[in-house]
């Protein structure tokens, strides 16, 4: 059956779908985002579902018009989502401070001026220009197109402990050439006079979420299905691409609904793109409960069927879903899966609820200046005619053989064995790094028991199954998370095994010193941390 679904994509119906989306500017609680949805929507239900439009609160931030003057010279460029709101302009002293790495801010005295930056502008960038008291950014683009950001390093709607994290400077972007100009001419000793300024609509507003449910019945079980449909300009890349994937999936997977073993939800999140991910967080917020006791996995998708993107190998997966992640690769395009862990985006707001999660950009062209993206990601340039048949077919089958094995395997496809073993590994490079400062014995044998309870987890399907949710809650939050379910950690880089980085953090301490001491009290409390969730791994698979 599953060698048939996939073989079933139709890709003249997906460019279909592609030409609807390629109508509508999709703006974060705006009438195309609307209208858009309204197509999906008579879709959904035409396949099945049932389908329910929410609408929530949401800070939202769109950018408007801007201005960068040099020398009372005009140059082309963009203003941000979340910017500060410069409609009368701000004026500085430009400093180049390279591509605004932590290292790059050290030493230089920023306060009151415009920071010269190289590169696309980014979330981690912004915080530091703020903390660091820059009244401006100015991002040289690596080249000759300027792309859309949103620069909040804030995941989801602020809170009132998360708003002061917001930027609190004035964010333009600029073409390559003029930025090379400006830092040659900072490289001559030169100050050029320079001046920002931007309009930035920042501010609640009410944003649509699109909920498709299909034998998602009382207290049963599901698999959660998810992308954007927010857009910067038409998105038909991103995401429109996506959500035709995301249609025909549904379409195909409804025709066979009677050999589910579980439910499908498909989600179509607003405030991606100028929310930092507000409809996704504010969807776990709300439904928290429903999604620990009944969710078995997420599946996000994002940016599918480019022109020129073959690369497929590249793409995330959690170690629990790592083994379906490769098959599902290596049977539609014979590439091998490379083990990259799951980034910090895609709308992946699941993490502290404990849901095993995998995919988001799926293929990606050969690496550019801007690194893995399509040089017209996130421009006005994102329209139909960059998009491949052959490509979304492709793309679209890995996400039918993904999606149907969640549906349909008897015994979820999740293998906590290699969690275990990824964990083993870490565990050994830190008893190495630690010494004689503190025992991660404890953890290894822990580890070590986990890896056994797993081997030929077998028997009745619903007990398996219950107990396979359970471990993934306990094991979960300590590879994605600091160790708060309830929390969403910043939209910030996060190393592997954040529960971890006291213990290493105490590692790199002088021996000895007050600096060691203050850190084991961390280290303890993190050791105590992992070693409760992996008893509570244990305990559910036995």
């Amino acid at each position: 059956m599953l060698q048939s679904l996939c073989g079933a994509v139709d890709g003249a119906l997906l460019m279909r779908h592609i030409d609807e989306f390629a109508r509508w500017i999709k703006l974060s609680g705006s009438e195309g985002e609307a209208d858009s949805l309204r197509y999906v929507r008579a879709r959904l239900d035409e396949y099945g579902f049932a389908t329910q439009l929410l609408h929530h609160d949401a800070y939202i931030s769109l950018p408007g018009r801007s201005l960068v003057q040099v020398d009372n010279a005009a140059l082309r460029c963009i203003t941000h989502s979340f910017s500060c709101a410069a409609p009368d302009g701000v004026r500085g002293r430009l400093v180049h401070v390279g591509a605004g790495s932590d290292a790059d801010f050290a030493g230089r005295v920023v306060r009151g001026c415009i920071v010269l930056v190289d590169g696309i502008a980014t979330p981690p960038v912004s915080l530091r220009a703020s903390r660091a008291g820059a009244i401006g950014q100015l991002h040289i683009s690596p080249h000759e197109h300027l792309h859309e950001m949103c620069i909040s390093p804030v995941w989801g709607n602020p809170s009132a402990e998360t708003v002061g994290e917001l930027p609190s400077t004035v964010v333009c972007s600029v073409l390559l050439s003029d930025g090379a100009t400006l830092r040659e001419r900072l490289a001559r000793g030169e100050q050029p006079s320079v001046m920002l300024q931007t309009e930035v609509d920042t501010g609640w507003r009410k944003t649509p979420i699109l909920v498709a449910d299909l034998n998602v019945d009382n207290d049963a079980p599901f698999v959660l299905f998810s992308g954007h449909h927010d857009t910067w300009h038409y998105g038909v890349m991103d995401n429109g691409s996506a959500n035709a994937s995301m249609l025909e999936v549904a379409r195909l997977c409804a025709g066979q609904r009677g050999q589910w073993q579980r439910g499908l939800r498909l989600c179509f999140w607003s405030g991606h793109s100028h929310g930092r991910y507000s409809g996704s967080t504010w969807y776990v917020d709300e439904h928290w409960d429903e999604l620990d006791r009944r969710c078995v996995a997420h599946i996000n998708v994002d940016s599918v069927g480019a022109e020129g993107a073959d690369i497929l190998g590249n793409v995330g997966s959690m170690s629990a879903l790592g083994a379906l992640a490769t098959e599902a690769i290596e049977t539609h395009s014979g590439q091998r899966l490379l083990g990259k862990r799951m980034s910090r985006g895609a709308d992946q707001s699941f993490n502290g609820v404990g849901l095993p999660a995998l995919f988001g950009d799926l293929s990606e062209p050969v690496p550019t200046p801007v690194g893995a993206h399509c040089w017209w990601w996130h421009t006005p340039d994102d329209l139909a005619d960059k998009i491949s048949e052959p490509s979304m077919v492709r793309d679209t089958r890995i996400y039918v053989h993904a999606v149907w094995r969640l549906l349909t395997d008897r015994i979820l496809p999740l293998d906590f064995g290699a969690y275990a073993e990824e964990l083993l590994a870490e565990l050994e490079r830190l008893r190495t790094a630690l010494a004689e400062r503190l025992s991660v014995d404890g953890l290894v044998e822990a580890a070590k028991a986990l890896r056994e309870s797993t081997v030929g987890l077998s028997g009745d399907a619903v007990r398996v199954n219950r107990s396979l949710m359970r471990m993934s809650r306990a094991l979960v939050p300590t590879d994605y998370t600091t160790g708060d379910r309830f929390a969403h950690e910043p939209a910030l880089a996060l190393p592997a095994w954040p529960t971890l980085q006291p213990l290493h953090a105490l590692a790199g301490a002088p021996p000895g010193s007050d600096e060691a001491r203050f850190l084991t009290v961390g280290a303890v409390r993190a050791r105590n941390r992992l070693a409760h969730a992996l008893r509570e791994a244990v305990c559910a698979a036995g």
